[in-house]
């Protein structure tokens, strides 16, 4: 089975922290040039010394999703000095809160990082993935597009849009040599889940560790997952033998989802 990324250059996104960091770990342990995005410099400087263990070299773009025609530019300028084969598009969701309650502004909010922000760097990189012959494009999102998942109403909203835009790129693009996959993260300990945790408990007057319980009790493996479980999955779906895998969501969530 062939896993080896030496010589392809992965963009990660949201990758200082959680699911992102990890994936942007395993992608460089498999030979990839990882570049990371997110806001913060200083963690963005961390990570990058963090990989700095693998063979291959390592940078950074500072980018705030919430800014798209500037996110525009800078990865225009990336791909203009160097050929793009793996985009990991990857931000954190929005806020816990029922569909009824939100503001439509939220909605327009949420569009703008996820869905506009990714349309945003598959129009980079997708040239020279064509020129390479070779392009793995994988959107971490969430088992909502399953299954709705009570009291992230926006969130639902905008992870089904993120879906089924990438399906549709997936026929676009296949003749290409470029597949384009949905990994859905179930409960996975980072700092969104913590903070869904905490809205829940509040919700329902509980303590954190209640709200904890109440949701492992839900889950058949009985345990949250770390995130370098599900970056094992975003890994695989980037390398050569996931060639023919294409237009895929799949679920890394210990069978919670109800749903095949």
């Amino acid at each position: 089975m062939n896993l080896n990324l030496t010589g392809k250059t992965a963009v990660v996104c949201g990758s200082t922290q959680g699911i992102g960091k990890s994936a942007a770990i395993e992608l460089a342990r498999l030979g990839a040039s990882v570049t990371l995005v997110a806001r913060d410099e200083d963690k963005l400087k961390q990570t990058v010394h963090e990989l700095a263990s693998s063979e291959a070299s390592h940078a950074y773009i500072v980018a705030d999703f919430s800014d798209p025609e500037t996110l525009r530019k800078k990865i225009q300028d990336f791909t203009a000095t160097k050929p793009v084969h793996i985009l990991i598009n990857n931000t954190g969701g929005p806020p816990a809160g029922l569909a009824i309650d939100a503001q439509p502004d939220d909605f327009l909010k949420a569009f703008t990082n996820h869905l506009i922000s990714n349309q945003v760097l598959v129009q980079a990189v997708v040239p020279s993935m064509k020129n390479e012959k070779f392009g793995r494009i994988i959107n971490v999102i969430s088992t909502s597009v399953k299954i709705p998942i009570k009291g992230l109403g926006v969130s639902n909203t905008i992870r089904g849009a993120v879906a089924n835009w990438a399906k549709t790129l997936s026929v676009e693009l296949a003749p290409y040599g470029i597949t384009v996959n949905n990994v859905l993260p179930g409960s996975t300990m980072t700092s969104r889940l913590e903070a869904i945790l905490i809205a829940n408990a509040t919700r329902a007057g509980k303590t954190y560790e209640d709200a904890l319980q109440d949701m492992i009790k839900e889950i058949p493996a009985g345990r949250i997952a770390e995130a370098h479980e599900v970056a094992a999955a975003i890994a695989f779906l980037a390398t050569p033998a996931a060639a023919y895998i294409n237009g895929i969501n799949l679920p890394v969530d210990g069978g919670r989802t109800g749903s095949l």
